[in-house]
């Protein structure tokens, strides 16, 4: 009887308990092979739990089939199986009703059902994780249920011990990246229980600082092939000695690789940074001008190179060989010149173009539109009048400092005067053209109201010399805020305005810019009407790309007429709701132009920071109708170009305006084998017209090395041209990629690019340590900033006006602005000496940097922020608020009072400064600590987790660490 008990009921009952648990065990240890590396080992624990789960229901089915086949049944309600035993009396037994097996997270429930009961409890971390059986019931034999309690137990018992071996606290993915970022740094280094200390991973300040006491007070001078150049936040003077100096020219590498395998190998970004009318110091020589007279510019006959340093001279000097194309060319008899033993020019100290790096070419007419010699730029001020603007006090305080900015237009160095033409347009539904010729006594209004085609109702008196109509057009803006007092209209056009703009400067043959004042979206009949199309529906999906995207037809077609004609436009806007930026800021964003906002525009607040943006942007250094050209030595060339630019074919950048803060990003790609011995040269030639009307080419020549050893390109890396050329690229890819992927490929390039210096470049270091190359220690603390900026982020909560704009601005950034706004500086001011003229050292963009004691001073290039402690002393808030305590603080202050104190002058004087030397002013944000604007300032501790989402930098870091494990492994 016992031998049949066996075989018919506990034979096949153990046969599939053995099976699920070997099926069980063989899972676990391929998720530990498989996971256990990059997911953490919660994270198998986890998964093994769910193994666990499904497993379990294998192998019921398994015993299912098994009581089947010894004429056994199992039944999963009480109700089936009474059925199954009325229609087949021999079913002897079944298992318990309704079969439960659930996983609880938190408070425990008991399963309702009859047998259920508690088989175990896991404590995991801070969690408590139970597990919930039902036990199989055989109604006939109660040692064979026991039995089977027993080992249907063996499964979880394994499971304890496996999360006992492995188990630990592990925090949850975090929201905003691809993939979530694990909050802890175990990870990285070190034991896992040990928690990373902010001060052991590499810092941005750090390197700041280092590179500052390398570089101050020092001459950097140029006269070494591939010289990695000081960073862009050092103080430090240049000397050409036959590179251009890196204000003009900067690379993220200055040692290419020689092949294009090799390139592909590392994945670095081979990009050059050119600002090419960058500003120099007062301390530093300005550019010569070079001028041949009629015959113009010595060039290579081949590829148009102009003469440079790397032209060798031949034969006695009566032929040179190009640097670019080793092309043989004869020399121009009237600049021959024999060579010294060194086969050098015995003129070479005396021929800008011979011995420096950067150095201006004066034109000849065969440069010049329809070979005629280009007449002075203008300057077009178009104002919207409609009913926002006059209301806010807009206009008034427009046309009340034009009176003052008018008398400072830019003009030529050594000229007593500006030659820049001025004219004046107001507009709403309809155009308002002025007159302001100087021989007029009142300035005369026309008025054009047929916006579908636009044309300029007159030529002489629009566009005027300053100086000779003063008398006309203050007389003009002294009436136009009365004029439009009274008006009602509301309604505004906008393309027809630049039409006008364009077609005035046409009539004129001149080029210029027009500098735009409006407010709302344009809604008017006319062309370029633009409907509200902000639909937060589409965040976080394929189609949030089309947000970025300009509607096509009107504004495409303006952007090319401009570039066309050398208008360049500057728009001002001042809106209270969704104007479409993406589409109003096509135009500037192609023609070298410049976007400024002020979201619900208050004199009070706003005034001060719109009239600092307008006087810097009037009077900046520009210039006008130029077209760029970037040529290179044999084995690579320039495949793409990024920034506030037009391209009509795949060579000449067209830029209807350039002026000192804008820069064009140039990437190359290798179609030949680089030479070590030659090195690879690059030359950017710039033809533009000057603030006086002079046809000029300003040429920047840069040459580098190449190298068959990774070693020497991580080596010449510069971090900070990296950080300009993908935030760039990412920024161009969004429009046509959904934003998962364009921060997926950030992160796999940065782990790509640290992983190949990894198994390539480092030194043998254990598996558990990160490696980064000396000159991009802080990459990854910039490359997860990039990731947490505006565009890049999926937020309903931010508005797209704003993810559009600062989507535009960075494309023209240099490489200081992108710096700074990818890491802004934290200056403690409540330890500084007030009697000291240097100022506080940065600190960490951290909150762990902050202190309830304390005061910070934080800025971006964009944004500036006066952090006050809830524990600050009395004295200092006396000394800056002359009040008694912080509690007396007015909430939403932009300004500093002015008091006579050594700590107000000093902290005046430091922002003061600060919004002198930033391309843009800043608007001054002071918040108090736990104050609700406060959460405003957080979002620009880059080091911390990002306000919309994002990881920390120590959990990026964690993250990359483990990515680039995965690559290496």
């Amino acid at each position: 009887m016992l031998s049949s008990f066996v075989v018919t009921y506990l034979k096949p009952f153990f046969f599939s308990c053995f099976t699920s648990f070997v099926v069980f065990c063989v899972c676990v240890l391929i998720f530990l092979l498989l996971f256990a590396d990059f997911l953490g080992r919660l994270y198998v624990a986890l998964l093994s739990l769910f193994v666990a789960f499904f497993v379990c229901l294998f192998h019921h089915f398994l015993v299912v089939l098994c009581a089947f086949r010894n004429c056994v049944i199992v039944a999963f309600s009480p109700r089936f199986c009474r059925s199954l035993l009325r229609f087949h009396p021999s079913f002897c037994y079944y298992f318990d009703a309704f079969f439960k097996k659930l996983l609880y997270l938190g408070d425990a429930k008991l399963c309702s059902g009859g047998g259920s009961e508690v088989k175990g409890t896991i404590r995991c971390s801070k969690m408590l994780i139970y597990v919930f059986s039902s036990p199989y019931m055989l109604q006939q034999c109660p040692n064979c249920r026991v039995l089977n309690s027993l080992v249907s137990i063996l499964p979880y018992c394994f499971l304890f011990f496996l999360i006992g071996q492995f188990g630990g606290p592990m925090a949850g993915p975090q929201p905003g990246m691809p993939g979530g970022f694990p909050s802890g740094p175990s990870q990285l280094s070190g034991p896992p229980q040990k928690k990373l200390d902010l001060d052991s991973i590499p810092s941005t300040i750090e390197v700041i600082e280092n590179d500052r006491l390398r570089y101050e007070g020092q001459i950097y001078t140029t006269n070494i092939r591939g010289q990695v150049p000081p960073l862009v936040t050092s103080q430090f003077a240049v000397q050409d000695q036959g590179n251009a100096s890196p204000r003009f020219m900067r690379c993220t590498t200055y040692a290419l690789p020689c092949t294009a395998d090799l390139a592909k190998q590392c994945q670095v970004p081979l990009a050059a940074i050119i600002k090419p009318l960058a500003i120099l110091p007062k301390n530093e020589t300005p550019l010569y001008v070079v001028n041949h007279g009629e015959t113009g510019p010595i060039r290579c006959n081949r590829c148009k190179a102009y003469m440079c340093p790397y032209m060798q001279f031949i034969e006695g000097g009566r032929r040179f060989q190009c640097g670019f194309c080793n092309c043989v060319n004869e020399v121009p008899v009237f600049y021959f010149q024999h060579l010294d033993h060194m086969g050098r020019r015995v003129d070479f100290y005396e021929r800008p173009e011979l011995s420096l790096g950067s150095y201006e070419f004066v034109a000849t007419l065969d440069y010049c539109k329809n070979n005629q010699p280009p007449n002075p730029p203008a300057f077009i001020f178009m104002i919207d009048v409609s009913y926002s603007n006059i209301k806010s006090g807009l206009v008034k305080i427009i046309c009340n400092e034009l009176k003052t900015l008018l008398e400072k237009l830019p003009k030529e160095e050594g000229s007593e005067s500006s030659v820049i033409k001025v004219g004046f347009v107001t507009y709403n539904k309809v155009l308002h053209f002025y007159n302001v010729k100087s021989g007029l006594a009142q300035p005369q209004m026309m008025v054009v109201s047929d916006t579908a085609e636009m044309f300029v109702p007159l030529l002489d008196g629009f566009l005027v010399n300053y100086q000779d109509s003063k008398a006309v057009i203050y007389n003009l803006l002294d009436q136009i805020p009365d004029m439009f007092a009274d008006t009602n209209e509301s309604e505004t056009v906008f393309a027809p305005v630049i039409q006008a703009g364009v077609e005035a400067l046409k009539a004129a043959e001149c080029s210029g810019k027009l500098f735009i004042f409006h407010s709302a979206i344009p809604t008017a009949e006319a062309p370029g009407k633009l409907k509200n199309r902000d639909d937060k529906k589409l965040i976080n999906t394929d189609k949030e790309k089309t947000l970025f995207q300009p509607q096509k037809g009107v504004y495409e077609q303006l952007a090319k007429d401009c570039a066309a004609n050398g208008c360049s436009v500057d728009l001002f806007l001042f809106p209270s709701q969704y104007v479409d930026l993406a589409t109003m800021a096509s135009v500037p964003s192609h023609t070298g132009g410049s976007v400024f906002k002020y979201n619900n525009f208050q004199m009070e607040t706003d005034g001060d920071h719109f009239l600092r943006d307008l006087r810097k942007d009037v009077q900046k250094s520009i210039g006008f109708d130029a077209v760029m050209r970037v040529r290179t030595s044999t084995g690579f060339r320039a495949t793409d170009f990024f920034g506030a630019v037009h391209m009509n074919n795949t060579t000449d950048v067209e830029m209807a305006a350039v002026d000192c803060d804008k820069a064009v990003t140039v990437e190359f790609k290798h179609d030949d084998t680089l030479a070590e011995e030659s090195g690879a040269m690059m030359q950017c030639a710039l033809l533009y017209t000057t603030l006086s009307g002079q046809r000029r080419l300003r040429i920047h020549n840069l040459s580098l090395n190449c190298s068959s050893q990774l070693s020497e390109l991580y080596k010449s890396c510069e971090t900070d041209a990296l950080l300009n050329f993908f935030a760039k690229s990412a920024y161009r890819a969004i429009l046509n990629q959904p934003l998962k992927n364009v921060r997926e490929i950030l992160v796999n390039q940065t782990a790509h690019i640290l992983a190949c210096y990894r198994k390539n470049c480092a030194s043998p270091s254990p598996p558990s340590q990160l490696v980064l190359p000396d000159a991009m220690k802080v990459f990854p603390v910039y490359m997860n900033s990039l990731m947490k900026t505006a565009p890049l982020v999926t937020s309903t909560e931010l508005p797209t006006d704003d993810r559009a704009h600062q989507r535009l601005s960075v494309m023209g950034m240099s490489v200081e602005e992108t710096q700074l706004l990818l890491y802004p500086r934290l200056i403690p001011l409540h330890n500084m000496d007030p009697g000291s003229d240097a100022l506080p050292a940065p600190v960490r963009c951290s909150e762990e940097r902050l202190s309830d004691a304390g005061m910070f001073l934080l800025e971006n290039g964009h944004s500036m922020f006066l952090w006050l402690g809830q524990a600050s002393p009395p004295d200092v808030i006396q000394g800056i608020f002359d009040l008694p305590s912080l509690a007396h603080l007015q909430p939403n202050m932009t300004a500093l009072p002015e008091l006579d104190s050594p700590l107000s002058k000093k902290v005046r004087s430091i922002v003061a400064d600060l919004l002198e030397k930033r391309t843009n002013s800043m608007k001054l944000h002071v918040v108090r600590q736990k104050d609700k604007p406060e959460i405003l300032f957080r979002q620009f501790l880059v080091e911390d987790k990002g306000l919309y989402g994002g990881a920390s930098y120590m959990d990026f870091l964690c993250h990359v660490y483990r990515e680039v494990r995965q690559l290496l492994t």
